[in-house]
């Protein structure tokens, strides 16, 4: 991977995710984004299925000659990713389980190099600790709409951060993208490095 590093090496982000767009670009790289049509994974292992759907988002980029960045992000709660919510019931139902609780942010990073072939990847693991939500506050929550579109029914970056009490790992992770293990997989994307 190392021989592939330099100035001239694309990188794409297999992602719709404006979170995860923005994130990449703090690292002052440039890129493009697709969007990859596939299914998640929702069920067995968590760890296990956000590296498949991460697996899966790469893999469906049709990105020749470039680095591809896939990622999946799942919120989980006694050992059950939450997903996104399909409705306002639902986001309630989901801050509820997460009230006064610790619980963790999974996101599943597979690096594809130009050949295609799999490179590397891990797992981000961050553990989040909500404070106690009343009523009022869960309905204050849902009312923005922030949860629309969010694994686990909030956003950490937004109005969300009202919501936890503290996390112990990477706020990035949380976010969308783990920055610290994309770092980590391919260091040649540091800016430090270039």
């Amino acid at each position: 991977m190392h021989a592939e590093a330099g100035r001239d090496l694309k990188v794409v982000l297999a992602s719709r995710s404006p979170q995860r767009r923005e994130l990449l670009a703090r690292l002052g790289l440039k890129f493009d984004a697709v969007v990859p049509g596939v299914e998640e994974m929702r069920g067995g292992d968590p760890a296990d299925a956000v590296l498949e759907s991460a697996r899966r988002k790469a893999g469906a980029a049709d990105a020749q000659g470039a680095l591809v960045i896939g990622c999946d992000t799942e919120v989980v709660v006694d050992g059950r990713m939450l997903g996104k919510p399909g409705d306002e019931a639902e986001a309630r139902q989901f801050l509820g389980a997460l009230s006064g609780r610790m619980h963790e942010v999974l996101s599943g990073l597979v690096l594809l190099g130009p050949e295609r072939r799999r490179i590397r990847e891990g797992v981000g693991r961050t553990s989040v600790r909500f404070r106690a939500l009343g009523e009022e506050a869960i309905d204050r929550y849902v009312a923005s709409g922030e949860w629309r579109d969010r694994a686990g029914g909030y956003a950490i970056q937004g109005l969300g951060s009202t919501l936890v009490e503290g996390i112990e790992g990477d706020l990035s992770n949380v976010i969308g993208l783990p920055l610290a293990l994309l770092l980590e997989l391919a260091p040649e994307l540091s800016p430090a490095v270039r």
